[in-house]
């Protein structure tokens, strides 16, 4: 009688193979999630900059005061800079809304999901 072995994976070794990829997922996706939050506060974050920047330069152009009427989103469009005729919204929002809140000249623009871990203002 001929011995013959079939060539393959004993199930041992499909057991470790698989406890090694679900040990490299478990490191893996917290990290993950990790840069993805930082990524979508820094996008907030700069949103709001921009924002600021727009409501200084209308300020400046038309000769407004700090304390004067919050310029509606429509008049900062121009100062924004962007070839789409969408105004900014935090990342963190479904479907990109609510709207960040614009206030007085002279305040910084607020954040709508000024939650935990996430920028309830510009610094």
């Amino acid at each position: 009688m001929k011995n013959t072995r079939q060539a393959g994976f004993t199930l041992v070794e499909i057991m470790i193979v698989v406890a090694i990829i679900g040990l490299l997922a478990a490191i893996a996706i917290p990290n993950f999630v990790r840069a993805r939050q930082t990524a979508q506060t820094n996008a907030c974050i700069n949103n709001l900059r921009i924002i600021d920047a727009a409501e200084n330069q209308y300020a400046l152009e038309n000769g407004q005061a700090t304390g004067g009427p919050a310029p509606t989103t429509a008049q900062l469009m121009v100062y924004i800079g962007r070839q789409t005729s969408t105004f900014p919204a935090c990342p963190l929002s479904p479907g990109g809304t609510p709207a960040y809140t614009i206030g007085t000249i002279g305040t910084p623009p607020i954040c709508p999901n000024n939650s935990s871990n996430h920028p309830a203002a510009l610094n």
